[in-house]
């Protein structure tokens, strides 16, 4: 089985695969990945509508205090680092940036509490650049996969993937094995991935 088709079987299982956070613009989309780390999409959707409407834009939350933000979001783990992670980045935003969010790898990643995945899933789904993102899911199924190997880094895993899969594909490329990995290659679920993937291709009769 290719990685193209693998992509075609999880496209017919996922036909509208996108990130299942809540946002309506970059600043939320950046404010709500970075919730997510160590904590599932349902839970950041919880939190953020609330958040957004006291503050929503970089300007408005530059100037909240972190017990302010921390009162919105105290139902997240790590709530208290996410927390001054958000003030800080968005007095960044205001003082570096006029307030917007960047393009760019080099200068999300100045961000505080901006790592690698969340540059790459701002740059990939806010501003629909080649990117893919490495999180646990897509990291444990690129490694059930033989895409990587068990001990490579997130880095590597990246790495490899960008190789694999053509730089047009990279962004639906997170998606899909996110989405996969989430709902059928779990962590729970020990079976082989490429019979989960047979199961799949034939159900949508591939």
């Amino acid at each position: 089985m290719t990685p193209q088709e693998i992509l075609d079987i999880l496209e017919k299982e996922f036909p509208d695969a996108d990130s299942e956070l809540y946002f309506e613009d970059n600043f939320q989309l950046l404010i709500a990945v970075t919730l997510s780390a160590q904590a599932t999409d349902v839970a950041v959707n919880k939190v953020t509508p609330a958040l957004f409407k006291a503050y929503p834009d970089a300007f408005s939350m530059a100037k909240a205090s972190v017990k302010d933000i921390e009162s919105y979001i105290r139902t997240l783990g790590l709530y208290r680092n996410k927390a001054r992670f958000l003030l800080e980045t968005s007095q960044m935003l205001v003082s570096d940036y006029d307030g917007i969010v960047p393009d760019t790898y080099t200068d999300l990643i100045r961000l505080p509490g901006v790592g690698r995945k969340t540059a790459n899933v701002v740059l990939a789904v806010g501003f629909k650049k080649p990117a893919i993102a490495v999180d646990t899911h897509v990291d444990r199924v690129a490694k059930r996969l033989g895409f990587a190997n068990e001990n490579d880094s997130v880095l590597e895993v990246e790495k490899k993937l960008m190789h694999i899969f053509e730089a047009k594909d990279w962004a639906k490329a997170h998606y899909l094995l996110l989405l996969f990995g989430r709902y059928h290659s779990t962590a729970r679920n020990q079976s082989d991935a490429y019979v989960l993937l047979e199961a799949l291709k034939e159900k949508h009769q591939l």
